[in-house]
């Protein structure tokens, strides 16, 4: 029996140093890219709101850098990173989304883990104060992926996520573009991608939709493939843009696809999607690979996005 329980404990130390290793070598390797929403912002705008701007990615790619460094998971960075900018009116998520074309509020948003592709989104509600968190419940809790509507907001009650009236998501600047009916401002979705020190990617999208669109109109933000995805194996994708043409085209698998198939490397594929195949002025992307390299490729005049990783990367930008 000594000789036994003398292996066994042997055994168990050799398994708890070579697993300390293997994390040693990984500790500290991490990266994490967010967008705002690809679109036309003016250069000429206010310096207020350039600031104002910038100041919010900053944040929120320090809450999510902030996870990764402690040895968060990246599923955790990016739906808190996501859920962040749901409560921040500047960006058309949550708080701030912008109007159907009959007055309300209709949100979207979707959540994908790299290790299983297991996945989990909901669309159209009217109710949940932060959807995202809602996407990954749907993930964890159901044995379902995508939730939409009247059906998705009693799930959100079931689950005792924040529940609030719709008018919650009011603000007076998105009232304005409502009532002029103004579409050409910034696709304000929100998005973030991650991979953490245990080499798992995890992809998160939330929106509010297009100014004045009709109710019911669903777009590629609560669609895996479309506008996320997310595989340990390639890479992970958030897109924003004209949601149609990203459902259309598939936006988010076929960068991975590119990589899987066609042996392209992370650049590669985001910019061949990027301008070889959407056209000019419909979007962008922000993705991840498997060995922590990134791209934030965007064919508009703009895209609010940044990037911060273990090797010290910290920035936000606006324009190209």
């Amino acid at each position: 029996m000594k000789v036994i329980s003398f292996v066994t404990i042997i055994i168990i130390l050799s398994f708890f140093f070579l697993h300390n290793e293997s994390f040693a070598q990984s500790e500290g390797k991490y990266t994490i890219v967010i967008h705002g929403g690809a679109g036309y912002i003016s250069p000429e705008i206010s310096q207020e709101i350039k600031k104002a701007y910038l100041s919010s990615l900053k944040v929120a790619l320090k809450l999510g850098k902030q996870i990764l460094s402690e040895g968060g998971t990246s599923l955790d960075a990016v739906e808190q990173v996501v859920k962040f900018f749901e409560n921040d009116s500047l960006f058309n998520a949550g708080k701030g989304a912008v109007f159907t074309s009959t007055g309300w509020h209709e949100l979207d948003a979707s959540i994908m883990n790299g290790i299983d592709l297991s996945t989990g989104a909901v669309a159209g509600v009217k109710k949940i104060k932060n959807p995202i968190s809602l996407a990954r419940l749907v993930m964890e809790k159901t044995p379902h992926v995508l939730f939409a509507g009247e059906g998705a907001d009693n799930l959100g009650k079931k689950f005792g996520v924040g529940i609030v009236e719709n008018n919650y998501f009011d603000i007076h600047r998105r009232y304005q573009q409502w009532k002029l009916k103004q579409q050409e401002e910034v696709k304000g979705t929100v998005g973030c991608v991650a991979i953490d020190f245990y080499g798992n990617i995890a992809a998160a999208t939330s929106t509010g939709g297009l100014t004045g669109k009709w109710p019911g109109r669903v777009g590629d933000s609560p669609l895996i493939n479309a506008g996320t995805y997310a595989d340990n194996n390639t890479c992970g994708v958030s897109g924003t843009g004209q949601g149609e043409l990203f459902i259309r085209l598939t936006v988010a698998y076929n960068v991975s696809a590119l990589m899987k198939y066609k042996n392209y490397s992370l650049e590669e594929a985001a910019k061949e999607i990027v301008f070889n195949v959407l056209p000019e002025g419909s979007g962008g992307i922000i993705a991840v690979d498997k060995d922590g390299n990134y791209a934030l490729p965007f064919n508009t005049a703009s895209m609010l996005r940044g990037v911060a990783n273990s090797e010290g990367i910290f920035e936000v930008a606006i324009w190209k």
